[in-house]
């Protein structure tokens, strides 16, 4: 298993979150997850916010096109990229039929 998948036009990832952290990255695979770092901290979906709006921003989509599936309260995430324009350089990731 990997830490994506395609289904369709849509990227979905799986992630180990890291809240609080210095900056804001991509940080290598956790597992069978993407560890993703970022600064926000825990609270009151402040990480999520920050998680979806990082990973648009990567992506090349509106955050509207970025869904969290599940995992809200949780550091595991499974989340939705509707059709992202550009993948960053990540382990193994690339678009699909490439």
């Amino acid at each position: 298993m990997s830490y994506f998948r395609w289904d369709g036009e849509d990227l979905i990832l799986d992630c180990h979150l890291q809240p609080k952290a210095s900056k804001d990255e991509f940080a290598g695979l956790h597992g069978e997850r993407l560890k993703i770092r970022l600064t926000a901290p825990p609270v009151e979906g402040k990480a999520n916010a920050h998680l979806l709006a990082f990973l648009a921003k990567a992506f090349g989509v509106a955050k509207a096109q970025v869904n969290l599936e599940s995992g809200e309260l949780n550091r595991h995430k499974r989340l939705r990229i509707h059709a992202p324009q550009r993948l960053p350089t990540l382990p193994g990731l690339t678009f699909p039929g490439k």
